[in-house]
């Protein structure tokens, strides 16, 4: 499959609005973090670049995605920007998921505050966010332990390993990574998480949270159990994750032309 031209420019644009989309809802550090997607029928990704260049998250532009192969290699990029330290947790999930197209890796503090501290996050959201309780109540969630720089092809296939089938992954005192069949989903993956785990945190602040009841864990399991991915059959995200993704791009707009 070859793609064109055009195709790229819409790819990095779509990889450069979700970084500024988390970064305007400041879901990492500033400048620490990625957005990658596959390029379909090669061995390649394009991902946010690092390096003295970059201009951060938020200010991300089609200029700081940089195109790099399997093996963390740069392809093509502007001086001054550079392949992201960490590029193995992306290329590592694309040879375990043949059925993903994106990945992401950020720093929500609020998610890792969980991980330093071993608390699990609870099912406390039903009608309220539906999407949050989707996570815990469909193992879409996993954890990895270690808190290390995923900083080589062996611990990117350590973390792939720990990731499993799920679609977010905790990572102890790091951050998370999220993948999904296209940016879209990745991007409202990691989000989902974070509201998970803000909810959590404030009602921890006010009392003894109390998940909601079994029988009611039950109706919407059924209701939001989806056929999962497979290198076979792959499917594509939920409605919502496209009305959501409208949204925040909304937003986004609006908050950069104020």
């Amino acid at each position: 499959m070859t793609v064109s031209p055009s195709q790229l420019a819409d790819m990095r644009d779509t990889v450069a609005r979700s970084c500024r989309i988390i970064g305007m809802l400041e879901l990492s550090n500033p400048t620490q973090g990625h957005v990658s997607v596959r390029i379909p029928g090669e061995e390649k990704l394009l991902i946010r670049a690092r390096g003295p260049m970059e201009a951060g998250l938020y200010y991300t532009t089609q200029e700081e995605v940089i195109t790099v192969d399997f093996d963390g290699k740069l392809l093509d990029g502007r001086p001054g920007l550079a392949v992201p330290l960490e590029v193995f947790i992306h290329t590592e999930m694309y040879r375990a998921r043949p059925e993903i197209n994106s990945v992401i890796h950020i720093h929500p503090d609020t998610v890792v505050l969980f991980t330093i501290c071993d608390i699990p996050l609870l099912p406390i959201l039903g009608s309220y966010n539906p999407s949050t309780l989707d996570l815990l109540v469909n193992d879409r969630i996993s954890q990895y332990d270690r808190s290390i720089l995923i900083r080589d092809s062996s611990l990117g296939r350590e973390l792939a390993a720990a990731v499993g089938k799920a679609d977010v992954c905790m990572m102890r005192s790091h951050g998370i990574t999220s993948v999904g069949r296209d940016v879209e989903e990745a991007t409202i993956n990691a989000i989902t998480l974070y509201d998970l785990a803000k909810m959590n945190y404030q009602a921890r602040l006010i009392g003894d949270p109390r998940p909601i009841r079994e029988d009611d864990m039950a109706v919407f399991r059924k209701m939001l159990l989806k056929d999962r991915p497979t290198p076979e059959n792959p499917g594509k995200p939920a409605d919502m994750v496209y009305s959501l993704w409208r949204f925040y791009s909304r937003k986004l707009e609006e908050k950069t032309a104020s």
